[in-house]
């Protein structure tokens, strides 16, 4: 394993007294995301004024879901849609997602080529079942959102690439290249979380002829290599920036593509709980009888609410269109006032931004020392600086599998109130200009 994956098998760090469980919950570490939203709350709490920019979600007072999807979802309760939903999702939902990726994305896939389930977590968690063994090397960029503890979870062998600032932090097919030989999983992500970033049309095509090569080479008797394409944020993209997909740039990919969606944050709906994977119906019917074993399906009225919303073409268009608006609005503004503070000689860069609710951003403080006379010896001591100096509350990349003295960090704007823009980055100002 990676030095960011889980602790050593076998090295749990207990003590004779404590009580043993299995191997995985001895070695799966905690999310450095909710050790950084423990300390948020305490600053809270004791009425300081922080900037959150932390957290992957939105507040509902500034981005609410679609009224209408708000209005199906009651309605689909006082219908009494309250009973179990077919395991694999009902089929009218199917149904009504397969009209929706073909119209929207030009990807054609029957009923019973996709999968619902409670958000896109358990449905990673169940490929990453369903594919991968104890042993088995599964490719993944850093910096990028859990897929080192998917990893864990299987026991498999970490194989992480290293995304730079180059390439917008996106992997290429370079670097994937040397793992691909023995690899049965490839986790891509685009609109990648954290980054808010995507990939280039010519480097997803190299990434998926690499994949299709590699298969045609192994017998019947060897695994293929499948890639999982996380594509939460496909519909947040800005600007003349377009997403990309496997299959849309080589349709042979359909054979050894899962992709991942859901309604979580295109529509601002993360706790509505509705997601869906879309794939070849030998792994698909594997990811549902695993999932069926826990239980991890969308609720019933959830599901009657969403197959209505999406048919309803208009006002998903109007939704975005105002959404993407607002959000984009956000990134900008921030981003430009970083560009402000690097031309004004301060430690700041950022990367403009693409799609999501992302903004790539760097502070490069190593080696300062604050107005207190402290040492920033480490990108943990700047982190702590940010947040205690400027009350502002950012990921740092380390926390996403990236190296521990990586100087970049993930700003997620879905709480973000356009009105408090101007002070954080005053406040940053301040901060950052009182170091030497």
């Amino acid at each position: 394993m990676s030095h960011t994956a889980q602790k050593a098998i076998g090295d749990t760090g207990l003590s004779p007294k404590q009580d043993r469980l299995s191997v995985l919950a001895e070695t799966l570490i905690g999310s450095e995301i909710i050790k950084l939203s423990g300390e948020i709350k305490e600053k809270l709490r004791q009425g300081e004024k922080i900037y959150n920019f932390t957290i992957g979600d939105f507040d509902p007072a500034i981005f609410p879901i679609p009224r209408i999807l708000e209005d199906e979802i009651v309605n689909a309760y006082r219908s009494h849609f309250t009973n179990y939903p077919a395991a694999e999702g009902n089929a009218d939902l199917r149904e009504t997602i397969a009209d929706f990726i073909s119209e929207k994305e030009g990807l054609n896939y029957s009923p019973n080529e996709i999968l619902v389930a409670s958000g896109g977590r358990p449905l990673i968690y169940g490929f990453f079942r369903t594919v991968a063994d104890e042993g088995d090397k599964i490719i993944y960029a850093v910096p990028s959102w859990n897929n080192n503890h998917y990893t864990h979870f299987v026991r498999g062998t970490h194989c992480e690439v290293q995304a730079t600032s180059e390439n917008n932090f996106m992997p290429i097919a370079e670097d994937i290249q040397p793992y691909l030989s023995e690899a049965v999983i490839l986790a891509l992500c685009s609109p990648q979380n954290p980054t808010g970033t995507t990939f280039k049309k010519e480097t997803l095509e190299k990434i998926c002829d690499m994949v299709i090569s590699e298969n045609r080479k192994r017998g019947p008797e060897r695994k293929k290599l499948y890639v999982l394409y996380d594509q939460m944020y496909w519909q947040l993209t800005f600007g003349d920036i377009v997403h990309y997909d496997p299959v849309s740039l080589r349709p042979e990919m359909k054979e050894y593509t899962v992709y991942i969606d859901a309604i979580s944050k295109c529509f601002a709906a993360t706790g509505v709980r509705v997601g869906w994977a879309l794939g070849p119906v030998s792994v698909i019917s594997k990811m549902k009888s695993i999932l069926s074993h826990i239980g991890a399906w969308a609720p019933m009225a959830e599901q009657k609410a969403v197959t209505k919303f999406l048919k309803q073409r208009e006002s998903v268009d109007s939704y975005l269109q105002h959404f993407k608006t607002e959000i984009s609005i956000r990134l900008s503004k921030i981003y430009e006032g970083f560009m402000k503070l690097k031309d004004q000689g301060l430690p700041v860069n950022a990367i403009a931004p693409q799609a999501a609710i992302y903004l790539t951003i760097q502070v490069d403080a190593v080696g300062k020392t604050t107005p207190e006379g402290k040492n920033l010896n480490e990108q943990k001591d700047v982190t702590a600086y940010l947040l205690n100096k400027a009350g502002l509350a950012v990921v740092p990349f380390y926390a996403f599998g990236a190296p521990e003295n990586s100087s970049w960090y993930r700003l997620s704007v879905g709480t973000c109130k356009k009105e408090e823009i101007n002070d954080m980055l005053d406040t940053l100002k301040t901060a950052l200009s009182g170091l030497k």
